[in-house]
């Protein structure tokens, strides 16, 4: 559900031109990357669920922290804008800024995942060899290594847990102004931003909240954390293209749209 409700999404927003505009070439590229990080996580979790062996290679391990730290670090890109105007989002936003705030998102976070996966490769693993956990993350592999790793585990806090507080932070300010500023200048679509942004927060606090419990509370419960990996790994994923993507009336009637094209060609044939 979750990797077809993102292709869907993407395919209607890149078939209809008049959907080509910074807004929507944002959610594409959310539900991309979104796409691209449940495909990281939940089919390994499918087959292990399936089988007793439940083994997973070195590389692999380190191929899948590199990509679900790569892909879930670009989903807060677009925040300056937000904060700062966001009634005058359509005058301020153009392609060439959209392609800019996607590339840098891009690269800051290829640069944050490479830091995490050198410094885990210069370790030392000589066993136990088990990760307690349905996916290879930081935390956990931290914990296989033959040494003492309470100075890694601070400078992984500092590293991907600054990170994600400040981003969490940002976003609820955003949000906070956009209210504010709905509320103050426009009475009349308060309750509609209210509900939106509302929507929006809920999402930000399930996919930020985890992540922050899992890099700077200081005292680890495996299946506290099992249980909140799961969030932002696969219910976030699902959640992502319904509350931001599938609410917009625009895209729904595209997707009428599209759903009507295919049932009539279907027909004639």
């Amino acid at each position: 559900m979750t990797m077809v409700s993102n292709v869907f999404v993407v395919v209607v927003i890149i078939t209809y031109h008049h959907l080509h505009s910074p807004m929507y070439f944002l959610l594409a590229n959310l539900s991309f990357v979104d796409f691209c990080l449940s495909s990281v996580t939940t089919p390994k979790l499918t087959i292990d669920l399936l089988q007793d062996n439940r083994t997973i290679s070195f590389g692999s391990c380190m191929i899948q922290i590199l990509c679900v730290h790569f892909f879930a670090g670009t989903m807060a890109y677009d925040c300056y804008v937000a904060i700062c105007k966001p009634l005058h989002y359509s005058s301020i936003m153009d392609r060439e800024k959209c392609i800019g705030l996607v590339l840098i998102s891009w690269v800051i976070s290829f640069l944050h995942v490479m830091s995490q996966l050198l410094m885990i490769l210069e370790l030392p693993f000589c066993g136990p060899r088990v990760v307690n956990n349905f996916f290879c993350d930081i935390p956990f592999v931290i914990k296989l290594a033959c040494m003492d790793t309470d100075t890694l585990g601070v400078e992984r806090n500092v590293d991907g847990g600054v990170l994600t507080t400040t981003c969490f932070i940002l976003l609820l300010i955003s949000y906070t102004y956009i209210l504010l500023t709905v509320y103050l200048h426009s009475t009349d679509n308060a309750s509609k931003a209210f509900s939106t942004c509302t929507s929006h927060i809920i999402v930000v606090v399930l996919f930020f909240g985890p992540c922050i419990f899992i890099y700077l509370w200081l005292v680890s419960i495996t299946w506290v954390d099992k249980f909140l990996a799961m969030f932002y790994t696969v219910i976030i994923l699902l959640l992502n293209p319904a509350i931001y993507t599938l609410r917009n009336k625009d895209i729904k009637n595209c997707i009428k749209k599209l759903i009507n094209h295919y049932v009539n060609t279907s027909n004639n044939c």
